[in-house]
């Protein structure tokens, strides 16, 4: 029964939500509620019905709805209310109403949230968008960056591939150069087997004289006997020569004895007898002059007879003995200062080039040379020419003799600029060198500086034919490996040697500038040199030298020197060393401080960039 009567109202309250979804925008601009609303109270229902049945009415038929919907629906509506509200169920209807008013309201606020979700995603792809764009961009400007990576990375390649193809060519030539080498090298060991043979032969022969020899020794033998005899007897004669020889001996001393005192006796009457003693002061005094004056004329006209008879006129500086007689008086002297040359042997050999800097690499191949020159003379093979090439000023002369010092040879030194003066005579000058050369029994290192000055190529306009003609005598002299001398040549510009001098080449050693630390050790080493060494030497007739005083000059003032020095030879180094040590004897108290150092080294430091500058224009030669 119940549900009965509910169902007619759960009809007529869908009717009203109906009517109510379709007339939303009325009562919106009405100001009609519904009896049902919490704020309406039930006793004021039958007062709203009466207003909107007098309202209703009020509206004259013929006048238009402004709402735009049919006011007989709205007296339906209210007609159902009306039952509504008389019926017992209206409550449950109206809560109802109100669930789907709320669920209709969640609707709302879910399409709300729907079209939020809408715009954030509006918003995300906007932002995808733009980093997107962003992302493009980046990549373009990476595309960028790696063309132009690219391309440097290209012309890289291409500098390399220009050094490779250089260093290939350079490889080529010191191929070419080395395949002549052991062209040579062969012909070497071929005339090696030849001379093994021939002492092959000259065994069995020494074989055949030691047969003989034998035989010769069993006659020795049976002499034996009358040799003791002859022994005995000579015995007795030494006995006798011993005794005889005392008595000669306690004769001299006797004579020593009574000389002294005759000198005694004389010596007191000198100094008792003012006119002898003035007469024998100057007989002393006339004979020392005289004394001095030979000795002076001996050196000058023993200078132009060594000139004459010694060594050759090209030769500047050499460590042979210059005549026959000179080797006598050397060893003599040798003699004399044996324990002090056997003190600098010991301290050179533990040192090595003590007195050379260069580059460790540089330094052990320089070692390394001087060892194999050293074995090389002593198993009697061929001697390796070498060739030393850099800037002037890099210790060339210096390894040279110091190489020559080490491996037990003389040293001779000849400058290629006095060959072109001589003219037609420089041939016959050259081979005098190489004649006197043989000489040596040690064998002979032979350094020829400014190599370039006549060993220049042949085909060169400027080039004299009596140069052309040295040329030829010294390739004449040094196309076989030799076993008397070794060549070695210097140069600043090894290019502009000729083909056939280089082809006598073994050994290319270049010589670069020193580097920082090389700069450091030959500061150390010439400020040693030269301020500290020797320093306050005085002799008979010279006073004592003020000593210099050096203050603050630390390593570190001396490592900021060599950085300084950027680009300095050795022979500026020790120019500059030079310098300060004038300038401190330029100072009343001869002392040196870091200051004085500092100024000095700047000052040089410009005086060496004003130099390049004028090498550069023109103005000064490239080897001052």
């Amino acid at each position: 029964m119940t549900a009965a009567r509910l169902s007619p109202c759960v009809a007529v309250a869908a009717a009203v939500a109906a009517m109510s979804t379709l007339s939303n925008k009325a009562y919106a601009e009405t100001s009609f509620r519904f009896p049902f609303l919490p704020s309406s109270s039930p006793t004021s229902a039958p007062q709203a019905d009466q207003n909107s049945d007098a309202k209703s009415e009020s509206q004259a038929p013929d006048e238009p709805n402004k709402s735009g919907f049919d006011p007989e629906s709205l007296e339906r509506g209210a007609k159902a209310l009306r039952e509504i509200n008389s019926s017992p169920y209206s409550k449950q209807v109206f809560d109802l109403m109100r669930k789907q008013e709320q669920t209709r309201l969640a609707e709302l606020d879910a399409e709300k949230v729907h079209y939020e979700l809408i715009q954030s995603q509006v918003d995300i792809d906007r932002q995808r968008k733009i980093a997107e764009e962003q992302r493009n961009l980046i990549q373009e400007q990476a595309q960028r960056q790696a063309q132009v990576l690219r391309y440097e990375d290209e012309l890289a390649r291409k500098r390399m591939q220009a050094d490779h193809e250089a260093q290939r060519r350079h490889n080529v030539e010191l191929a070419k150069m080395q395949e002549e080498s052991s062209v040579r090298k062969e012909q070497a060991r071929r005339a090696t087997e030849e001379q093994i043979q021939a002492q092959q032969r000259q065994t069995e022969r020494e074989r055949a004289e030691i047969e003989r020899e034998t035989i010769r020794v069993k006659a020795m033998a049976e002499a034996e006997g009358r040799a003791h005899e002859a022994k005995l007897t000579e015995e007795h004669n030494s006995r006798m020569l011993k005794d005889r020889l005392q008595g000669e001996k306690d004769k001299w001393l006797a004579a020593i004895n009574t000389t002294f005192s005759h000198i005694e006796g004389g010596l007191r009457i000198l100094l008792t007898d003012r006119d002898k003693l003035l007469m024998t002061v100057g007989g002393v005094t006339a004979l020392a002059a005289g004394v001095y004056t030979t000795r002076e004329g001996a050196k000058v006209t023993w200078g132009y007879i060594n000139r004459i008879l010694g060594q050759p006129s090209l030769i500047r500086e050499s460590s042979m003995a210059r005549f026959p007689g000179s080797r006598i008086l050397s060893q003599a002297k040798n003699k004399a200062f044996s324990t002090m040359a056997k003190a600098e042997k010991f301290s050179e050999s533990k040192t090595g080039l003590e007195n050379v800097v260069l580059h460790p690499s540089l330094q052990r191949r320089i070692e390394h040379l001087a060892r194999a020159t050293s074995n090389t003379k002593a198993h009697q093979a061929p001697f390796r020419n070498m060739l030393f090439y850099g800037p002037p000023g890099t210790g060339k002369t210096m390894v040279a003799r110091e190489i020559a010092k080490k491996s037990g040879l003389d040293y001779a030194m000849m400058t290629g600029g006095d060959v072109a003066p001589l003219g037609p005579q420089a041939v016959t000058k050259i081979h005098e060198i190489f004649d006197w050369a043989k000489k040596s029994r040690k064998g002979l290192l032979l350094f020829i500086d400014e190599a370039d000055a006549f060993l220049c190529e042949r085909n060169s306009s400027h080039m004299s034919e009596a140069q052309r003609s040295a040329l030829n005598a010294l390739l004449f002299r040094t196309g076989d490996q030799s076993r008397d001398i070794v060549l070695v040549l210097a140069t600043n510009r090894p290019g502009d040697l000729d083909s056939a001098v280089t082809d006598r080449i073994d050994e290319v050693i270049e010589f670069p500038l020193p580097g920082e630390e090389e700069r450091f050790k030959l500061l150390k080493l010439y400020l040693n040199k030269y301020l500290s060494e020797d320093n306050g030497s005085s002799s008979i007739l010279r006073k004592q030298a003020q000593k210099i005083i050096m203050k603050d000059i630390s390593e570190d003032v001396l490592r900021e020197a060599a950085k300084k020095t950027e680009g300095f030879s050795g022979r500026e180094i020790a120019k500059l060393v030079s310098g300060i040590r004038a300038a401190v004897y330029g100072r009343p108290d001869c002392t040196l401080d870091s200051q004085l150092f500092r100024e000095m080294v700047d000052y040089k430091v410009g005086e060496h960039h004003q130099r390049i500058k004028l090498a550069a224009e023109g103005g000064l030669p490239d080897n001052i």
